[in-house]
């Protein structure tokens, strides 16, 4: 697993790879410019008890609840916004580590789309219910995040890199078989994305990280299809 973590942040060394970065860090600033910008818009034009200082309270306490809540979902949303071009960081790696491998599966442009918008709404749900948690004693909060979005970033990016190899049954099959790399691997991004400035990277970080893990897996193929190799 360490291995598997250095050779992904190695990968940063393709100029190919580092254009994704760039075209996520760009995104992620701009998201997090319009949020701050649109919450301090619509706080501050509503007034909503008539007392300027009460209302200063408000605003503040509402500022910083919002970039709590966005810094908590930050690994769900930066891995939707650079979904789209994560495909050209995998097949990077691919290339670079396991040449021999054949042609991959392709899915179209509206199955990511709604792929990627449902891990989203997913993540945001499951995070808002588990947001009390999130206040309880030091520790138990921080116990509660990496597990829930361990499992959460590890199936979907396993899967993301898997479905290119492998069908839907084969997926599912080899993810139940061998469910603690997967998830492992999520605890792993999951606290990546926790580090500022490193969360920047993750979503290409990761993506070639569970390349590395899909190919350290196993798992019974029909004859014809794909291999998946076992290192």
């Amino acid at each position: 697993m360490l291995r598997a973590l250095t050779l992904a942040f190695a990968q940063l060394s393709d100029p190919r790879v580092r254009r994704v970065v760039w075209i996520g860090v760009f995104a992620s600033a701009l998201a997090y410019a319009l949020l701050a910008g649109g919450t301090a818009w619509a706080l501050s034009a509503t007034p909503l008890t008539g007392y300027a200082w009460v209302d200063g309270i408000i605003d503040l306490l509402g500022g910083v609840g919002v970039l709590l809540v966005a810094w908590l979902l930050f690994p769900a949303t930066v891995g939707t916004v650079s979904s789209f071009f994560l495909d050209e960081v995998v097949e990077r790696v691919e290339a670079r580590h396991y040449p021999g491998l054949p042609a991959p599966r392709h899915s179209g442009w509206l199955i990511e789309l709604a792929t990627a918008l449902r891990f989203l709404l997913l993540v945001i749900a499951v995070n808002l219910l588990a947001l009390p948690l999130y206040f309880a004693a030091p520790g138990l909060n921080l116990i509660v995040f990496y597990t829930i979005n361990g499992y959460l970033l590890g199936r979907e990016y396993f899967e993301m890199v898997a479905h290119r190899r492998l069908d839907r049954a084969q997926v599912r099959a080899l993810r139940r078989a061998r469910p603690l790399k997967p998830f492992l691997a999520g605890v792993a991004i999951a606290f990546l994305s926790s580090i500022p400035f490193v969360n920047l990277l993750v979503p290409v970080v990761a993506s070639a990280f569970m390349v590395h893990v899909l190919q350290s897996m196993s798992a019974p193929l029909a004859a014809g299809r794909t291999t998946v190799i076992r290192r």
